[in-house]
């Protein structure tokens, strides 16, 4: 069974303890960090994109949805 499945992607930050490296990256606009990230947290590659995509393109840095 894998361990993050079916969380949504701000409890498998703070359950990894990623969520600081995420919110630096996300500060930084650095993409690929933060899809490397959600892909670690066993998220598929489309996901993960579609998740920092969404929230890099809102004002509200909070708006992860997966």
């Amino acid at each position: 069974m894998r361990q993050f499945s079916g969380l949504p992607v701000e409890e498998r930050l703070v359950m990894s303890g990623l969520n600081f490296s995420f919110w630096e990256a996300a500060s930084f606009g650095d993409r690929m960090k933060m899809v490397e990230i959600l892909i670690g947290l066993e998220m598929t590659t489309h996901d993960a994109s579609k998740a920092v995509d969404r929230m890099l393109a809102s004002p509200d840095l909070h708006c992860l949805i997966e």
